[in-house]
C-alpha cells in the first residue's frame, strides 16, 4: 500500500520535479519545477499551449512525465490514497446528463471516506432549488456550479480548479471566489488556472507564469506586477490610436470603449505629450501596471529563464 505522508507546513502537497512531457515532436513541459504548499492558493497562468493543463494532468496522475517526477502528498499521484484527498474541476468534464443533480452528488460523495455533508456542498456551490433537475437540462452556468460541487464533495485537502468560472456571470464568479478563499482559510490548498487575470489577482497567494513549458515568473501578485516598469494611462482623447501609440515612451495602446488606454515606461512624459497635442483631453487617469499588463509583458519572451521571487 502507498504510504501517504501527513500534511506538513514545509512539505508540498503537490510537486513536479524537473518534469518533462512530450507529445511526439512537441515539448509540452521542458524540465519544470512546480509545487503547491499547504494552505496556499496558487494561480497557474500562461498563454494557450503554455503547458498549464499538462501540469494539472501530471499532478492528478492522469498522465505520466517522460522524465522527472510528479508527487501528490508525497506519493504517486495515481494512488487511490492520494486521489481521495483531492477534488478536481477540469475544463473537459463528462458526467451523465440523465442523472439528477442530487444523484450526481450522492454518487461522487460515495467515493470518499469522509465526504462533506450534502447540505454544505449544495450551499457552497449555489445549487439550492435545482437538486431534482437533470444535469442535461441545466444551463451552462448551472452545469459549472454542479461540476464545482462535485470537486468539493470529498472535502479535499487539495482542490484543482481548471478554468472554473468560464461562462459564469459576475455574481456567480464572486460566489466561487468566496468559497475558494474560505477553503484557503481552512488550511486547504488550491491550484487554479484561469484566463481571468483579476481572478488570479484577487485569490492567489502566489502566481506562477509559464510559457512553452517553462516557468518564466513566480511570486505574489504584487511581486509580479512590480516587475513591470511603467504605468497605465487612461483618458478621453481626440488623437487616433496610431498617434497615441507613436508617442515617446509608449509601449502599447488600445481602445476601451470611448477611452484610450496606453502603457508607458515614462507616464509623466506621455501625459505631457498627450496634453500638448490634445488640449481637449479629459477623464485622465494614471495608475500602476496591473496583472494583465504584467502578464502580457512577461509572456512576450517565453524562452527567458525561470526567475524566483
Amino acid at each position: 500500500m502507498t504510504r501517504i505522508q501527513p500534511i506538513e507546513e514545509d512539505r508540498p502537497v503537490a510537486e513536479l520535479r524537473r518534469a518533462v512531457k512530450r507529445y511526439g515532436a512537441v515539448t509540452a513541459l521542458a524540465g519544470i519545477d512546480f509545487a503547491v504548499r499547504p494552505g496556499e492558493v496558487v494561480a497557474l497562468l500562461g498563454p494557450n499551449g503554455a503547458g498549464k493543463t499538462t501540469v494539472v494532468q501530471l499532478l492528478l496522475g492522469l498522465i505520466r512525465p517522460g522524465e522527472g517526477e510528479a508527487r501528490l502528498f508525497g506519493a504517486d499521484p495515481r494512488s487511490a490514497e492520494a486521489r481521495t484527498r483531492c477534488g478536481a474541476m477540469l475544463q473537459v468534464s463528462k458526467v451523465p446528463e440523465t442523472l439528477k443533480v442530487r444523484e450526481h452528488l450522492h454518487l461522487v460523495s460515495s467515493y470518499y471516506p469522509r465526504p462533506l455533508p450534502r447540505s454544505e456542498v449544495i450551499a457552497a456551490a449555489g445549487l439550492a432549488g435545482i437538486e431534482e433537475r437533470l444535469f442535461g437540462k441545466l444551463s451552462g452556468g448551472q452545469k459549472q456550479r454542479v461540476l464545482f460541487a462535485l470537486a468539493l464533495c470529498g472535502d479535499p485537502d487539495l482542490l484543482f480548479l481548471d478554468e472554473p468560472t468560464v461562462g459564469l456571470d459576475v455574481e456567480a464568479r464572486r460566489v466561487f471566489w468566496t468559497v475558494i478563499a474560505e477553503k484557503a482559510r481552512q488550511g486547504r490548498s488550491v491550484l487554479l488556472t484561469t484566463h481571468y487575470l483579476e481572478e488570479a489577482d484577487a485569490l492567489a497567494d502566489r502566481i506562477v507564469m509559464i510559457g512553452r513549458g517553462r516557468v518564466i515568473a513566480e511570486g505574489t501578485p504584487a511581486e509580479i506586477k512590480a516587475r513591470v516598469v511603467g504605468r497605465k494611462v487612461r483618458c478621453h482623447t481626440a488623437l487616433s490610436l496610431a498617434e497615441v501609440a507613436a508617442l515617446p515612451g509608449v509601449r502599447s495602446a488600445r481602445r476601451d470603449g470611448e477611452l484610450t488606454e496606453l502603457f508607458a515606461a515614462e507616464a509623466e512624459r506621455a501625459v505631457f505629450e498627450l496634453l500638448s497635442r490634445d488640449p481637449s483631453l479629459s477623464a485622465l487617469e494614471v495608475r500602476g501596471a496591473d496583472l494583465e499588463e504584467a502578464f502580457l509583458t512577461l509572456t512576450q519572451d517565453p524562452d527567458r529563464e525561470e526567475v524566483a521571487a
